[in-house]
């Protein structure tokens, strides 16, 4: 029946989540949502302790490769940070992840492995969306991988001396990184489709690095 009414793929699905996300959120008072209709997102201060913090970084120094995209190498020049996965079965890697999903109240299964991104000077992440284009050939493997992306979570891990911040470049607001900080936000809009105001930008670093971890969740199971 919902299939009927569905003018993208998953929008029944992620209309779902995203209500049940937005209810949750509403009712945690560490939750600030910042000020803007276009998108939704949220902003949890102290996260993540200094010591976390710190071991993050660790672990993303010992997986970072080259980040790249479905159709796009690190050579393009689009994401020039360095990227891996953290290992999901480490149980310290394990405990902050459930944390996340606690958050948000999303099933554990959901979520895809924890990324770690290391940023240096110069490198950057240009304007881009989380959610998939169900229109490129990438979505019927990422359809039986999981579907689309629902929300996602990003936590800054360092104080960054200059640059990094997130930009997204529809809403109009820079994020400062903060070490502990949890941003959060819905990729889809109220009615279950892909958000085109998530439109979001990794800034260049301009001095010292920028250490992040995110965390993406699907409409289902991820494999």
């Amino acid at each position: 029946m919902a299939s009927k009414v569905e003018t993208v793929p998953d929008q029944a699905a992620l209309k779902q989540v995203g209500d049940a996300v937005r209810a949750r959120l509403a009712q945690d008072p560490a939750a600030y949502r910042i000020e803007t209709d276009l998108a939704e997102i949220y902003a949890f201060g102290d996260f993540l302790t200094a010591a976390e913090c710190q071991r993050l970084c660790q672990l993303i120094d010992e997986t970072a490769r080259p980040s790249s995209l479905h159709e796009q190498d690190y050579s393009s020049g689009f994401r020039t940070s360095y990227s891996g996965d953290l290992d999901p079965y480490d149980p310290f890697v394990m405990a902050i992840s459930r944390r996340i999903d606690d958050l948000l109240g999303i099933e554990p299964g959901w979520g895809e492995a924890i990324q770690g991104q290391r940023y240096l000077p110069g490198q950057q992440f240009k304007p881009h969306n989380d959610w998939f284009y169900t229109t490129e050939k990438y979505w019927e493997l990422e359809r039986q991988r999981g579907g689309q992306r629902c929300w996602t979570a990003m936590a800054y891990l360092n104080q960054v001396e200059e640059g990094g911040a997130t930009h997204f470049t529809h809403v109009g607001i820079e994020i400062e990184p903060k070490p502990g900080v949890l941003l959060v936000w819905n990729n889809a809009s109220p009615d279950g489709t892909p958000n085109v105001d998530t439109m979001h930008a990794g800034c260049p670093v301009v001095k010292g690095s920028k250490y992040v971890i995110t965390k993406w969740f699907r409409t289902r199971q991820w494999r």
